[in-house]
């Protein structure tokens, strides 16, 4: 590990873009191209939004969220966590267009999107207990 830096905020929307700045911010260090910054926003949204929108539905205490961003070499690890309801099937909510909310306007491609910017996704869920998504992209130098 070179450098490593971890923030906590609060699951409100107006949060995600904050969480976008704050990872690209980060990532600069590596000289990433435009193309590769833009990759690692959107997938650092979509893990973020599930969190918000997913993770905490029903809460009424304090709804955090933790980010840790990591350097390793030419690589960037970044890691979304929440301790709201948890996944009960990763694998089906990894699947293209699986909602778990189909009376709303979601699409089900919050993990397709993380899968295809990312060099790496792992999903660690616990029903109740939280979910940690686990992100990591090379930045091509």
């Amino acid at each position: 590990m070179q450098n490593r830096t971890e923030i906590n905020f609060l699951a409100l929307s107006q949060n995600q873009a904050f969480a976008r700045v704050c990872a690209a911010a980060f990532a600069t260090q590596l000289n990433p191209s435009l193309a590769e910054l833009t990759e690692i926003k959107t997938a650092v949204s979509e893990a973020v939004t599930n969190a918000i929108i997913h993770g905490y539905e029903g809460y009424t205490d304090e709804q955090w969220i933790f980010m840790g961003c990591e350097i390793d070499g030419n690589e960037i690890i970044i890691e979304i966590s929440d301790k709201g309801r948890g996944i009960e099937d990763i694998a089906a909510a990894r699947e293209p267009l699986f909602t778990s909310k189909p009376d709303e306007e979601r699409s089900g491609m919050g993990f397709t999107v993380m899968e295809e910017f990312m060099d790496k996704v792992d999903v660690h869920s616990t029903p109740n207990k939280g979910t940690t998504i686990e992100m990591r992209k090379k930045i091509t130098t």
